[in-house]
Parts: structure tokens; sequence; C-alpha cells
């Protein structure tokens, strides 16, 4: 099985490195989806034209690197850009981490290429991930938005919801952004009777995810219904309603939490062995 380790390893032309390559918050892969390469294969073409190198760690043991171009070029043949969302569909849980981390990175490295405070160019600290500015002294990690998501029932119903953003015919749980000055628990309770119109009660905490979309740490609850009629949040939510667990809507991949969330309730209901947690 593939393994990722995360790590700052500096790029040694000298030994093996493997390559992802992000531009425009999409990667580019093969036709069969194989988003890594070898760094022989692609030197000349990238030192031809704008980009930054940012390590990511090991990949199998062999070093690996984000190469973030300034737009999209034609590097190889039989090679595509993709994003993210669609790509989710085709890799395993290894590479998704992968990806997922290396798009945050990609798009904390774009937004911060300057600085905030006096308006000079950042820096990269090669040693540890960090933007700098040496005009102003000002450091920059990367970001982080806390969102919390939540699974909610009524007896062997659960409420999905479909946002205008996702695929065709697909529902999921609700979720939605910590603000300023709140806590994680009122903002489920916020984001549910804002959402949907209803109350909860008995919430409980589950589990955590990293979300590169596009620099989320998506904190999982499970809830119960107390009141209320669903009424959707106009421009929010396009549709909502209570499924049973033996006739549910497309939903969300495997490597969600939202998946998660839904599958774990279904197989504490039919007493059958818990699903794997998406990490």
């Amino acid at each position: 099985m593939d393994s990722f380790v995360k790590a700052n390893i500096p790029l040694q032309t000298t030994q093996k490195n493997l390559l992802l390559i992000y531009a425009n918050n999409q990667f580019l892969c093969t036709d069969q989806y194989q988003v890594l390469f070898v760094l022989d294969d692609l030197f000349s073409s990238i030192n031809q034209v704008d980009h930054q190198i940012i390590s990511l760690g090991l990949w199998n043991n062999i070093p690996v690197h984000l190469v973030i171009l300034d737009k999209q070029y034609s590097l190889l043949s039989h090679t595509h850009w993709q994003s993210l969302r669609p790509l989710m569909l085709q890799i395993d849980p290894i590479t998704f981490k992968l990806l997922g981390y290396a798009a945050q990175l990609a798009t904390w490295a774009i937004d911060y290429k300057f600085c905030g405070r006096c308006g000079s160019r950042m820096q990269h600290n090669s040693k540890q991930h960090h933007m700098y500015c040496v005009a102003c002294n000002n450091i920059v990690y990367p970001r982080l938005n806390p969102c919390m998501i939540i699974l909610i029932t009524r007896g062997d119903e659960i409420l999905l919801a479909r946002s205008p953003r996702f695929a065709n015919n697909m529902y999921s749980t609700l979720a939605g952004f910590v603000e300023a000055g709140e806590s994680v628990e009122d903002c489920v309770h916020r984001e549910v009777h804002e959402e949907v119109g209803i109350t909860i009660n008995n919430l409980r905490y589950i589990g955590s995810q990293n979300w590169p979309y596009p620099y989320s740490l998506m904190l999982g609850f499970h809830a119960d219904y107390a009141a209320g009629e669903i009424t959707p949040q106009p421009d929010e939510i396009e549709d909502a309603q209570w499924f049973t667990i033996k006739k549910l809507p497309e939903l969300p991949p495997k490597q969600a939490i939202s998946r998660y969330l839904i599958d774990l309730y279904i197989a504490e209901k039919l007493a059958t062995a818990k699903p794997t947690f998406p990490h």
C-alpha cells in the first residue's frame, strides 16, 4: 500500500524525486489519473517557466515536491489538468490526502505572495512552511478555517440537503464556517437553524477531517432532531429532506467525513461493521 509522510526535504537533483504539478486550482495528471511525475521527465520544461517548489514529504520513501506554476502549460503528452473534486472520485484515500495537503499549501502560497501589513513580497521559508516578510518581519503560516459538519437524525431518518454547488442529485449533511467569537457548538446550532429552520439536541462530537476546499478543518458532529419544520435557506440550500436509511439519495464519496457520519449511523442502526474513518 502507498504511504505518505509529511516532511521538509530540500530538492536534490542528484536523487530521485516525485512531483505534483499545480496551476490555476488544478493538478496535472495522466489520462489514467496518475498525478505523480518523476523530476527527470519534467526538469527541463519546468525550468523554462515561472514556478515555485515546496517540499511535501516522502511518498513511499521517495521525496515528493509540489511545483506551483504561474499558468497551465503543455508539459507532457497524454496529460491534462484536473481539479481536485473530480479527481477525488478517481484516486485512493492516501493519494487524496497528499493532493489535499498540496492544494492547501498551493492556495496559501498564492494568496500570501505579498505582506498584508506593508505590501512587500513575501518569501517562503525552505526549512518550515511559513511565509515571512523581510521588510517588517511579518510571518504567516498556512491557514485553516474551522468548520462544523453535522448529521441530524430522527429515528431511522437522516436529514440531508442539497447545495446548488453539489453534483447532480447528490445530497449531504449540513455544514458551515465558525464565525468570530463563536464556539463550534454555537456554530452548529446557528447553522442548522439558519440553513433548515429546525432545532437540535443531544449534540455529540464524532471526529474531524482536513478538507482542502480551500483550507478547512471539518469538525464532525451527530445530533438528534428536536423541533421545527424544514425551511431551506434561500441561495444556500436547494432542497432538504428526511430520508430513511433504506432509501437514500446519491451521497458524497467515501473520502468525505460527511459520508463517514452517514455510514457510521447506518452501521450502528443495522449492527454491521463500522466504516473506516477518512483520515
